[in-house]
């Protein structure tokens, strides 16, 4: 199962629609959190996708992590991509601002005889506004994700 989602993930970053569409059971339902889509129908599925391609077509998935649970696969990735083309989403449409981003994501896919039934994306949508620049940094002047204390630490008088 896990080489299915994989396959489906790099089918995605090489923009093979026909093999993407393939993994997906004809009333397949994909829901992304961080946006409120929710579609239902391998096609209707594909284009929720595609939008997100057109808006960075070097888009990828990377250090994909994954896990199996009965029918369901669990997947940790991190997405990557180029903000070059216009993004229609839930706060309008987002003009090309030419900015790189890192977004970690979970994907819980779940699926039937060997296809793809369900989908649940989760992200943080303020990170990724933040890294193209749309939205003010979030506790601007705090310490960012992954730095360690820089405070130095009390000096002990006897």
């Amino acid at each position: 199962m896990i080489d299915i989602i994989k396959k489906h993930l790099a089918d995605l970053t090489a923009a093979k629609w026909d093999d993407y569409k393939s993994a997906l059971a004809n009333n397949a339902t994909y829901e992304e959190m961080a946006t409120g889509t929710r579609v239902r129908g391998a096609d209707e599925y594909v284009k929720a996708i595609q939008k997100w391609k057109r808006a960075f077509p070097d888009m990828r998935a990377n250090n994909v992590s994954a896990k199996v649970s009965g029918d369901t696969v669990i997947v940790e990735l991190q997405w990557e991509g180029t903000h070059t083309g216009s993004f229609d989403g839930p706060f309008g449409t987002i003009a090309p601002t030419n900015k790189h981003g890192t977004l970690k994501a979970v994907v819980v896919f779940r699926l039937e005889k060997d296809k793809i039934v369900e989908a649940r994306h989760y992200f943080d949508m303020l990170t990724m506004l933040t890294q193209l620049g749309i939205a003010p940094m979030a506790g601007a002047g705090m310490q960012q994700p992954g730095a360690g204390a820089t405070a130095t630490p009390p000096t002990r008088h006897p």
